[in-house]
Parts: structure tokens; C-alpha cells; sequence
């Protein structure tokens, strides 16, 4: 059995900050084919599908889709607040290389 991807305090108090489950919304982490390494992560705010995963805590929601949910296998969802600015990141176990932007990255 395959451990879920969980999501600090961190990332679901950013949420609150955007307001998303006000608007209905929720994080999405998904994984995609493609970027430099081979797969990239697509993060952005959308409205949770019938077969997604959520996690949640405290009216916030991160949604992973059937599809992307292997691959996010024990990974952590977080956002980072650093010189060059902003963002949700993953800290993918799974990932064998990553690139230089933190986009993509290869199994």
C-alpha cells in the first residue's frame, strides 16, 4: 500500500491566506509528462473532481487525481517563502533527479 502525499501547516495556512475554500476551491497537485526531466507538477487552484484524494484540515483542501496519486506516493506538499519568491513546492521521494527550477523531474 502506497503512503499518501501529505501537506504541512505551512501550505494549507497559505491556502486560508487566497481565500480558496471560500471560492469553493481547492490546491491541485497533479503530475504531467513533459518539462526537462522528463515530468512536471502543474499546482493550481481548481474544484475538486468526484474521484480526487483530499486532504484537508481546517476547511482547506489539496486535491490529487487518481492518476497523478502514484507518483506523489509519500511526497510532501509545502510552500516556501524565499528570496526569489514565493511558491508551493513537493519533496518528492519518488523523483531520481530533478531540474534546476524544481518543475520537473524524472522517476
Amino acid at each position: 500500500m502506497q503512503l499518501p502525499p501529505k501537506v504541512t501547516p505551512r501550505a494549507f495556512a497559505r491556502l486560508a491566506e487566497i481565500g480558496a475554500s471560500g471560492q469553493g476551491q481547492a490546491l491541485r497537485v497533479a503530475v504531467e509528462g513533459g518539462g526537462c526531466s522528463g515530468f512536471q507538477y502543474e499546482i493550481k487552484l481548481d474544484q475538486p473532481a468526484a474521484d480526487d484524494l483530499v486532504l484537508e484540515s481546517e476547511g482547506e483542501r489539496v486535491v490529487v487525481d487518481s492518476v497523478s496519486l502514484p507518483f506523489l506516493a509519500g511526497a510532501t506538499i509545502d510552500f516556501s517563502e524565499e528570496l526569489i519568491g514565493a511558491r508551493f513546492v513537493i519533496e518528492n521521494p519518488n523523483a531520481s533527479s530533478s531540474c534546476g527550477c524544481g518543475v520537473s523531474f524524472s522517476m
